[in-house]
């Protein structure tokens, strides 16, 4: 019993980081039905630059506050530059900039950093306390309230802010939301500024696990991506909710599943998605689209 919760502590850190990224993936989604499969990448640029600035002696927790302000501008800019001129583009043409924004942010760490590792500060210090038997660290459960801090800052910004109100409306109506005098395009551009700040957040509590290279979030961006579909692509919640599934299954099917073991527990977040949306294809929390003919 003391193996299992501990390994479910352990889920639940991974899939605090997953439902992170996987929340920014559903901000873009809801606002442009958009998959930005280039979202870890600009997070993986956000934290090279928070590192380099620590490299030249600007405190820790300062440049984090600073590189989360400029992931915002950052993902303002993509949306404004790249995204904005082909909204009315296909799908298919959609997925190409997406992926070549993925090839082009990953090139450029790449270009100015090099592909060589390097050790991240860990943002909660590394505290351990023993309760019944569990080991739980302060990285873990700073981890999990980082999580349950951005869920309540974006609900209460969703839901009590005019802003807020503003871009659920750009995201649900972006036809009619002009008529009552709602700027869409300045709505989703701020929506895409601030999935960059949560993916950058995402980033930033991973690093010190991974080690900082620039292909460090492909396979987070891969366990958020489940964690979107299987929690609904249009559902905030259930992206959180997903990403802590997929982190709790992943951990103990890794511990108690013999031929799993560490080698084959990626495959397990998409084992579960697909058994869920063969019951449920819009996801856990998705809403089932209404064709009417």
């Amino acid at each position: 019993m003391q193996l299992f919760l501990q390994q479910t502590v352990e889920g639940l850190a991974s899939g605090a980081i997953y439902a992170s990224l996987a929340l920014a993936l559903v901000l873009i989604y809801r606002a442009t039905r958009i998959v930005n499969f280039a979202q870890g990448e600009m997070a993986t640029l956000s934290v090279y630059v928070a590192w380099q600035l620590n490299q030249w002696g600007v405190p820790f927790v300062l440049c984090l506050v600073i590189v989360a302000a400029l992931s915002f501008v950052m993902g303002a800019l993509v949306f404004r530059l790249m995204i904005r001129p082909a909204l009315g583009a296909s799908d298919h043409t959609m997925v190409v900039i997406c992926i070549g924004l993925f090839v082009g942010f990953e090139a450029i760490s790449l270009w100015f950093w090099g592909a060589d590792p390097h050790a991240f500060p860990r943002i909660f210090p590394d505290h351990v306390w023993t309760v019944g038997g569990v080991r739980l660290t302060a990285n873990n459960l700073g981890i999990l309230a980082m999580l349950c801090v951005m869920t309540a800052g974006l609900s209460a910004l969703f839901r009590y802010t005019r802003i807020g109100l503003a871009m659920r409306a750009s995201a649900a109506e972006r036809e009619k939301s002009p008529l009552v005098g709602i700027p869409v395009e300045t709505m989703l551009m701020l929506g895409w500024g601030l999935a960059a700040t949560v993916g950058f957040i995402a980033a930033a509590l991973i690093a010190p696990s991974l080690f900082l290279s620039p292909p460090m979030m492909v396979s987070v961006v891969i366990y958020a991506l489940a964690a979107a579909t299987l929690g609904g692509w249009d559902s905030p919640a259930g992206a959180i909710v997903g990403g802590l599934v997929v982190g709790v299954a992943e951990s103990l099917c890794a511990t108690f599943v013999g031929f799993i073991g560490n080698e084959l527990k990626v495959g397990v977040p998409f084992a579960l998605m697909a058994v869920i949306l063969l019951v449920r294809p819009q996801g856990l929390f998705g809403t089932a689209a209404v064709i009417r003919v």
